[in-house]
């Protein structure tokens, strides 16, 4: 191997080493981030079995249910729509195409 191909392949392993440690560096800092997200959550849930929050997240939760249902049966009531109409525009069509 030549001199040249040999520092070129020491300059890269040197990069290449250089982004690992950025990498690992990256992975530390999103697990502490993690661990802090699980804290607040175990947190929330010691809330709620404690009862500090039960009733009222119940009732939002039930509220939370109730627009849910009404977001489908609006869903629905469009599709529906949007079928009667396809089916009406393409009866149209083939009207029309008939007539011609």
């Amino acid at each position: 191997m030549s001199k040249e191909v040999m520092k070129e392949l020491i300059k890269t392993n040197i990069s290449l080493e250089k982004k690992n440690i950025e990498l690992l560096n990256s992975i530390n800092q999103l697990a502490k981030k993690v661990d802090n997200l699980v804290e607040i959550f175990t947190k929330a849930a010691n809330h709620i079995e404690k009862g500090d929050v039960k009733e009222p997240l119940a009732v939002k939760l039930s509220e939370l249910l109730e627009q849910n249902k009404k977001i489908a049966r609006g869903l629905l009531l469009l599709e529906r729509y949007v079928k009667e109409k396809a089916s009406f525009s393409s009866t149209l069509y083939n009207e029309e195409n008939q007539e011609l």
